[in-house]
């Protein structure tokens, strides 16, 4: 096995046992082999998954700067965009007239990653008032469906729903 395909092993290995240890609530009768189990199945997971989940440069994924900026993401998805979002949504609906204008839009993306591509998708998508409907690849775009098209030109489109996202996402995958 080699270095890389070692890295890549071991930093798989940390983010699914991670993942283990945060969603797992274990007793304290079968807590050791709880973290045991835990271990030899994300091991097993590692070795068979390394190469589909970590495609390039392992060594990116211990870069602390890159894990604060992940942190900065999440938080400000969860704080300020799920926020303004839901708010807005919330407006529409409950407003007599029901003030929606709904369409698929063309957004292109500049993440470079496929870890980037989709978590500003997911993101995207997980925003009340928006869905990516389909990617391009080749032209470098999300189809959206927006609850409230404000404009079809790509710049505004760009301004109003992934710029806040892709900010934190080129730095934080790439």
């Amino acid at each position: 096995m080699s270095w890389v395909k070692a890295l890549k092993v071991f930093a798989t290995f940390l983010l699914t046992y991670s993942a283990f240890l945060i969603y797992s609530t274990p007793s304290a009768a079968t807590l050791y082999m709880d973290l045991i189990l835990g271990a030899v199945v994300s091991l097993i997971a590692a070795v068979l998954l390394a190469d589909v989940l970590i495609t390039k440069h392992p060594q990116k994924i211990f870069d602390p700067r890159r894990w604060a900026w992940l942190l900065a993401y999440a938080i400000h998805y969860f704080t300020t965009m799920e926020l303004k979002a839901h708010l807005d949504v919330i407006k529409r609906v409950l407003h007599p007239k029901m003030p929606i204008n709904p369409g698929i839009v063309r957004v292109p993306y500049y993440v470079e990653s496929d870890h980037g591509i989709v978590a500003v998708a997911n993101s995207v998508t997980n925003t009340p008032g928006t869905v990516v409907v389909d990617l391009d690849t080749e032209s470098k775009r999300y189809y959206i469906h927006w609850i409230n098209v404000l404009s079809t030109d790509e710049k505004v489109c760009f301004e109003n729903i992934t710029k806040g996202f892709e900010r934190y996402a080129r730095r934080a995958f790439g």
